[in-house]
């Protein structure tokens, strides 16, 4: 089955005939608007014949019809089986390119980051961690306290654990 437009179409060129003519003149809402669309049509399309019978002769033939040329064969090259050097002259990102520059990039990060990781100095231990590992506790203050310190050189972290202190004395106050 034929949509609207196309029968619309076949309509206004006269190709519609018999049951199908009358059909489509029957599913037209408005008969004399549609009538009135056909003539304008009409009268546009001979207007557009007579003035392209008429058109001025191009200037300058032989580029045009050079940039014809070059387009048809630029066609047909894509559409039939390129060759390899045709196809590696197409793109100036290729992917032989690509792949030299993504290994060049990945160079350039592998040395930046040996110079960058070579300059760092390994943390030394903080100095109040040494003070508070040297530090003992006051038996007479916390009879029962004791000092445990968990290190992870891992994780560089140290934990101190701390148990039956009562107060704090005050030599052991942070700097």
């Amino acid at each position: 089955m034929k949509t609207f437009e196309e029968n619309w179409t076949a309509w206004v060129d006269g190709q519609l005939t018999g049951d199908e003519l009358a059909d489509f003149e029957a599913s037209l809402p408005d008969r004399a608007a549609a009538e009135a669309e056909k003539r304008d049509t009409l009268k546009l399309g001979t207007f557009l014949k007579q003035q392209l019978a008429t058109a001025p002769a191009m200037g300058n033939e032989e580029f045009f019809h050079h940039q014809l040329r070059e387009a048809i064969a630029r066609e047909s090259a894509s559409e039939g089986s390129r060759s390899t050097a045709t196809a590696d002259r197409a793109s100036w990102w290729n992917i032989g390119r690509l792949a030299w520059a993504g290994a060049g990039s990945l160079a350039i990060f592998a040395i930046c980051t040996f110079f960058v990781l070579r300059g760092e100095t390994k943390p030394e231990q903080s100095q109040y961690l040494t003070q508070i590992l040297n530090a003992r506790v006051d038996p007479a203050v916390s009879p029962n306290a004791t000092i445990t310190a968990f290190e992870s050189k891992e994780d560089k972290a140290t934990v101190l654990w701390v148990e039956g202190l009562q107060t704090l004395p005050a030599n052991y106050a942070a700097k």
